[in-house]
Formats: structure tokens, C-alpha cells, sequence
């Protein structure tokens, strides 16, 4: 099966799989080559995939959708991370996810700052 794992601004994986395990908001699923095409809706977490070459792989994702059609899987989430192994994963995603959530804090203090100031010019306006 050929897999891509899209992420908004890039491709971020194309490989050629033979198995794949995900979870969705009901629970885990394994996708096999001759499995009828499937949709479903990704929560995050642990996303594997084992290779033609039968290596194991782990990607730690965001919430997504993955759909299968034939013999190809599009995986689309916010955010995809890689690891060799699962212990070193989690120290990735932890780190990732606290960059991301800083950057968020960063944004939505801004977007309250400009709030604010634009409410402010409005009073201004309406007293003049």
C-alpha cells in the first residue's frame, strides 16, 4: 500500500506499507493491503506502520483523517512527528507539543492585545 502522511504546509512521509495501526475516536484499527476502503476520523497518538522491508515505525499525531481507497492511504493531521522507537517518541512529542502550546499562548496573547486596542479606538471614536 502506498501511505502519505500530509501535513498543511507539506508531504511530510510517502512509504510503501504493508500494515497500519491507528485509533480513532472508537478505538484502534489495523489496515491490511486487502482491506475495503475505509475513513475514519484520527484522535492523537500513535500511529504505526511496518514497511515492505517488515521494519516497524512510529509517528506520534495530531487529531486527522485518514482514508484508504484501493491501495493507497492519505493520512491529513496538524501535526506528525517521528520516532525509532516509543520511548524516544513520547520525549519528542512532549517537547514538540510544549513549543506548539508556548506558541499558542504567544498568539492568543496578541490576538487579546489587539482586541483590546481596537476596542479602545472604538470608545475613542464614540466619545469624539
Amino acid at each position: 500500500m502506498n501511505m502519505k502522511v500530509l501535513l498543511p504546509a507539506e508531504i511530510f512521509l510517502t512509504e510503501e506499507v504493508t500494515r497500519v495501526v491507528a485509533e480513532a475516536e472508537n478505538g484502534f484499527f489495523c489496515l491490511l493491503p486487502q482491506h475495503v476502503d475505509f475513513t475514519a476520523a484520527l484522535v492523537p497518538g500513535v500511529f504505526s506502520y511496518t514497511t515492505q522491508a517488515g521494519e516497524d515505525n512510529y509517528l506520534a499525531i495530531d487529531v486527522g483523517t485518514l482514508i484508504k481507497r484501493g491501495s493507497e492511504i492519505l493520512v491529513s493531521t496538524r501535526n506528525a512527528f517521528r520516532g525509532p522507537e516509543l520511548g524516544q517518541l513520547k520525549d519528542v512529542v512532549v517537547l514538540q507539543f510544549r513549543e506548539i502550546d508556548e506558541r499558542e499562548k504567544k498568539a492568543r496573547t496578541a490576538a487579546a492585545r489587539l482586541e483590546v486596542d481596537l476596542l479602545r479606538r472604538f470608545m475613542e471614536l464614540k466619545h469624539e
